[in-house]
């Protein structure tokens, strides 16, 4: 039980501690790039001043929902908070699927629908070229 191998429950288990803290960090720096005080992304995203403070200092995990509303005040998708929060896992494909997931004007089903287009396409490619291309963000021009 002790190896290397990833079981669901210790690799959570290990990873909880870090994800409070990995959060919070992401949070503070969009806040900072956004150059949004604390107290104005607590007044846009509808989250108390204190509780925002504890969720960048790692003091606090938030909810999928309270990260939603951050995200909203943050003007950037929530799936990134998601991603940085480990609730989703990483979906690789570079900036065509970064672009998609950020769009506001699309809804998730929409993105979601792109998404699954987009690598049902790249699979067709792969196994017709008999290459990893899953691997490689970046797909053949033209």
């Amino acid at each position: 039980m002790g190896s290397t191998g990833e079981s669901g429950i210790d690799q959570v288990t290990g990873k909880v501690a870090d994800l409070g803290r990995d959060i919070g960090e992401y949070i503070k720096q969009q806040r900072a790039s956004a150059k949004i005080s604390l107290r104005q992304l607590s007044k846009l995203a509808g989250v108390s001043n204190p509780y925002l403070s504890q969720i960048e200092r790692g003091l606090r995990r938030p909810s999928a929902e309270i990260l939603q509303q951050i995200a909203k005040g943050l003007r950037i998708s929530a799936e990134a908070l998601y991603v940085q929060a480990g609730i989703l896992d990483v979906v690789e494909g570079g900036p065509l699927v970064d672009a998609i997931r950020a769009d506001e004007v699309l809804t998730e089903r929409q993105k979601q629908v792109l998404l699954d287009v987009y690598e049902s396409f790249r699979r067709e490619n792969a196994a017709s070229q008999g290459s990893d291309v899953e691997r490689a963000p970046e797909s053949q021009e033209g």
